[in-house]
């Protein structure tokens, strides 16, 4: 999406209306200043014609880019307001914030009682208020004191709420619901290894989550944006969270840009000076956004995700192999027993079964070395 010239008035009117209220800029509108890049390629293009105008302005003062960006996205997903950040992980901070601030506010919950849930085997980044929530001693030892009343274990209930069991979650908030101020969830679990739940999964968390007044904060960064087959990978519940969290593709592969969308009951709990980034909504970023939806878009990468995958998976479980054990995963995000396979969008269906056939030959190397191991113990045994 091209951005075009504004007026002044223009600017500050779209900022205020899809733009999250966490900034309160000077009325002093930012559009061009010194710099070049010379590269050649599609996103990218994007990148450099704004970088020729204007790359990076803190959010103390407007830019003629982001209120475009905020109303093109938030028209894209669907929701009232978006408030941009850079890297997946401020995307998560700012939920865990974000949620915490509603709680006190909307649900009066009491305060420093507010709880964020979310399940065992997640991954959410690496910052200290995300590993505070963490199940993997790799992320989690060594860097205590955490974060408290965030995580899978309930505080008040003591009930660990595992991936795909509704059970958990529904005792949970039976039990402690009015101190829940939100559950954050992977539609797809990635780093655990592409651990997809039942169909229903995420329809049920959604259903448990209205009638306990509880926010569904769906973490699209590493499922979304045509990577399973849907523009969302919550998409195949037909479900839609409270909040959105985006961010990787959404950077198009060449910028780092994050964000979260929400509806103006949740977003409009920030208040200028409660949460910022300084570069979080930046011209260079979204314009690079903007460029990385629209090729989604025009390339048909929704589909393609969704026929590729189908494809990938069937070839795969045609393969012969005892090291094999399974294949599992949703439009281009699949796992082979717990190896994960993520190959980029624009890939053709040649590439992939080229790909399925350096799988397929590798297998039979690796039970080859396998054998002569085995035949070698056997020898030294004897011995």
């Amino acid at each position: 999406m091209a951005t075009h010239a504004l007026t002044n008035k223009e600017v500050m009117h779209l900022e205020h209306q899809y733009g999250a209220h966490n900034y309160h800029p000077l009325p002093v509108v930012f559009s061009k200043a010194q710099g070049i890049w010379v590269w050649d390629c599609e996103i990218v293009k994007a990148l450099c014609d704004q970088a020729q105008k204007l790359c990076l302005s803190s959010r103390a003062f407007y830019n003629d880019v982001f209120g475009q960006y905020a109303k093109y996205v938030t028209e894209y997903f669907g929701f009232d307001k978006v408030l941009p950040m850079n890297t997946g992980a401020e995307a998560v901070e700012t939920a865990i914030k974000l949620s915490r601030k509603w709680g006190y506010m909307k649900k009066n919950i009491p305060e420093g009682d507010a709880i964020v849930l979310s399940c065992t085997e997640n991954f959410h980044g690496r910052t200290i208020g995300i590993v505070s929530m963490s199940t993997d001693p790799d992320a989690r030892i060594g860097f205590g004191p955490y974060l408290p009343n965030v995580g899978p274990v309930c505080p008040k209930t003591g009930r660990t709420i595992r991936y795909n069991n509704i059970e958990d979650l529904e005792y949970v908030l039976e039990h402690n619901g009015k101190n829940v101020a939100a559950f954050l969830v992977e539609p797809i679990q990635g780093e655990a290894g592409i651990m997809v739940p039942d169909d229903g999964y995420l329809k049920k968390v959604s259903e448990l989550c209205k009638k306990h007044n509880v926010l569904m904060i769906a973490d699209e960064i590493q499922t979304g944006l045509a990577r399973t087959g849907k523009m969302l990978c919550i998409d195949h519940d037909n479900v839609k969270p409270d909040m959105l969290l985006l961010g990787k593709a959404l950077s198009g592969g060449v910028y780092p840009v994050s964000a979260v969308l929400a509806n103006d009951e949740v977003m409009l709990c920030i208040k200028p000076g409660e949460h910022g980034s300084t570069y979080g909504g930046n011209p260079l970023g979204c314009a690079v956004a903007m460029a990385a939806l629209e090729v989604i878009k025009e390339d048909n990468l929704v589909e393609k995700a969704d026929v590729l995958g189908q494809k990938f998976r069937a070839a795969i479980t045609k393969i012969q192999s005892p090291a094999l054990a399974l294949c599992r995963g949703r439009g281009l995000l699949n796992a082979i027993n717990i190896i994960r396979l993520a190959p980029p969008l624009c890939i053709t269906e040649a590439e992939l079964m080229d790909g399925v056939r350096l799988i397929e030959e590798s297998l039979k190397e690796l039970l080859i070395l396998t054998d002569a191991e085995a035949k070698a113990l056997e020898a030294e045994d004897e011995h």
